[in-house]
């Protein structure tokens, strides 16, 4: 090989290289309850329930995937979240399908707190209104290896209203 290309090859490893930033997902793995809460209107309480989650390292310790289980009005849920950072945008990436959808909801943001709270941010076409390229927020709190608080968010909405909040306690 050159040296333009050994250069390359350095470059794509380090790129590829799980840091600190994949350390600070850590608290996330393992095995959860999960309690949901869901706001229709944020004048009324919200609706709850419960549901599982199982979250493991993947791809060499790059992403996270969690397979989480539960109920969403009245019906079994199912859903598969992949979470990870991504070294070359230096940004956090999150992927979401479930089984109420076809479409794939992706987000990306940045963390605070030293990577105990994450904000991710992008856009969906909702399927109830019609609405496209709609504003999406999820707010992800680390609060310790045995809990985690995953917040949805409506930013168009006043007061940026959130809409559900799940919180993970560890089995």
């Amino acid at each position: 090989m050159d040296a333009q290309m050994v250069e390359m090859m350095k470059k794509m490893e380090l790129a590829g290289t799980p840091g600190p930033q994949h350390k600070a997902l850590d608290p996330l793995v393992g095995e959860w309850n999960v309690e949901v809460r869901k706001w229709d209107s944020p004048d009324r309480p919200p609706t709850v329930s419960k549901g599982s989650a199982s979250a493991k390292w993947i791809m060499g310790s790059r992403f996270i995937q969690e397979e989480f289980g539960g109920e969403f009005m009245g019906k079994p849920f199912s859903g598969l979240m992949i979470i990870g950072y991504d070294n070359t945008k230096q940004k956090y990436a999150n992927v979401w399908i479930d089984d109420m959808h076809t479409a794939i909801f992706t987000t990306e943001g940045s963390a605070a707190d030293r990577g105990k709270v994450i904000t991710f941010e992008g856009h969906y076409d909702c399927p109830i209104t019609g609405e496209k390229n709609r504003a999406m927020k999820q707010v992800l709190r680390i609060l310790s290896r045995d809990q985690h608080v995953l917040e949805m968010h409506d930013p168009t909405k006043s007061g940026d209203t959130k809409t559900m909040e799940i919180t993970y306690t560890r089995k």
